[in-house]
């Protein structure tokens, strides 16, 4: 008999509300985290082979970034939203709001990719003429920047439509579109780049086509697992009309995530304009670190992503101990990625940034760089799981006023007065600084958060 009612309480309910946590969490979370480190494999590979070409090829790519970085924003940020409010009406048992936010999520995806395509046809090459007076450079990223903008709309309808799998617990084929990208990419780049097989040689621009046409095969394989493989969500789009209270609730989750996420490009922005009172090569070392950081701090959002809909699943559901017990393995899990990049980046610095260029000046810069930056990665990894936390329970404020004081309060002012008074080697201590003021920041707003919305929910 207790089986019996096990068996049917399960089936009537999406397993983020029954299946016990750890195996849950980790169910959720691997395959996601799997297809992050074969996207940042992807990144790395991009930079890698453009390395190659010339260091003012890899700085023009570098510079990019944080264009790259404010598209991911606003797409990702925006599927925070929508995985959030999705997630919580499946908890509430109400499919056809749950159905709602699906497409409405799918139309502010193609409003999106409308905005960056302009700035990408427009605005690219003043992007780059504005910053640095290097033809080379400018010629690279005006090309590298100006098709990741107008094809990206493989980007941002990859990252809604891989979400909506996420929010009902099928993570299996988001490695799956995740990795098919990443392998196209990579098996483009080298072909692209130096015009193998008879292609032509496009060198920076064969990187951003490779990129691209990766995104879009993901997002068609993504759109195609959604409508026959996600049987809680259904698509009705003839009848469809955009609807402005389920956009205003999945934007009031998502736009701290967006601008939260932005202000990484903000961050970078500023940081590559002080490190180029330096030299071009400093603007290289960032990016490089960037690419390899990625390796680290990937794996944990694919944690989180698996982790924000349970947590907003059994918000929806009220149970307490089920969302305490997620975060307390979530910080587990996230301090121990951590621990192995603060290894990694201690111990083989040198070899890492050879992967990308072996110039003297490159290695001088990046080796000290990487070892500095590399000690707020522990205190990072906990930060990032209570900004997650807080946006699965619609408190997206709290993770937006901590990335404003950590990377525009703090980051880039310490950076600035280190670079105009102790010089370039003491401008990375910025990170570390920023991450311990951070961790402050979140361990008060989780109490605070614990205490006005989990507190009263029953075990």
């Amino acid at each position: 008999m207790k089986e019996e009612t096990i068996t049917a309480g399960s089936a009537g309910e999406n397993k983020m509300g029954v299946m016990p946590v750890n195996k849950l969490l980790i169910s959720m979370s691997l395959p996601i985290m799997i297809s992050m480190l074969v996207q940042a494999m992807y990144n790395v590979v991009d930079s890698v082979f453009v390395g190659r070409l010339s260091e003012h090829a890899l700085t023009a790519v570098s510079m990019a970034f944080p264009i790259q970085s404010l598209m991911i924003a606003l797409g990702s940020g925006t599927a925070v939203g929508i995985n959030a409010y999705l997630s919580r009406s499946l908890g509430e048992k109400n499919f056809k709001q749950a159905d709602a936010a699906a497409l409405n999520g799918i139309f502010l995806a193609l409003l999106s990719y409308g905005a960056f395509a302009l700035f990408g046809l427009f605005g690219s090459h003043l992007y780059f003429s504005s910053q640095i007076d290097i033809p080379e450079i400018i010629h690279h990223g005006t090309d590298y920047l100006r098709i990741c903008t107008l094809a990206s709309i493989g980007l941002f309808l990859q990252l809604t439509l891989e979400r909506l799998l996420q929010s009902t617990g099928k993570t299996l084929y988001t490695m799956i579109t995740q990795g098919t990208g990443a392998i196209i990419n990579i098996i483009l780049d080298p072909i692209l780049i130096f015009g193998l097989f008879g292609f032509p040689r496009m060198e920076v621009a064969g990187a951003a086509v490779a990129t691209v046409f990766g995104q879009c095969m993901a997002a068609v394989m993504a759109f195609f697992f959604n409508l026959k493989k996600n049987k809680e969500l259904h698509f009705h789009f003839r009848s469809f009309r955009p609807d402005g209270h389920i956009i205003g609730q999945i934007y009031k989750v998502g736009v701290p995530s967006i601008i939260m996420q932005s202000i990484v490009s903000v961050m970078t922005f500023l940081l590559n304009k002080i490190l180029l009172m330096f030299s071009s090569t400093a603007v290289s070392v960032l990016g490089v670190y960037f690419k390899l950081q990625s390796f680290i701090f990937m794996p944990v959002f694919g944690l989180n992503n698996g982790m924000i809909p349970i947590v907003a699943y059994n918000y929806g559901a009220r149970k307490r101990k089920r969302i305490t017990d997620t975060i307390k393995l979530s910080v587990v899990i996230a301090v121990g990625i951590m621990a192995v990049g603060i290894l990694l980046f201690q111990l083989i610095p040198a070899p890492l940034i050879r992967m990308f260029n072996d110039s003297p000046e490159l290695l001088s810069m990046g080796v000290p760089a990487l070892r500095i930056i590399s000690l707020s990665f522990v205190f990072a990894g906990i930060c990032i799981v209570c900004s997650s936390v807080f946006q699965a329970l619609g408190n997206g404020l709290y993770s937006l006023i901590m990335s404003v004081i950590r990377q525009i309060g703090f980051i880039v002012p310490v950076a600035y007065l280190f670079a105009v008074t102790l010089g370039l080697p003491a401008v990375w201590f910025s990170f570390p600084i920023a991450e311990i003021s951070s961790i402050l920041m979140a361990l008060f707003f989780l109490k605070k958060t614990y205490d006005k919305q989990l507190k009263d929910l029953p075990e």
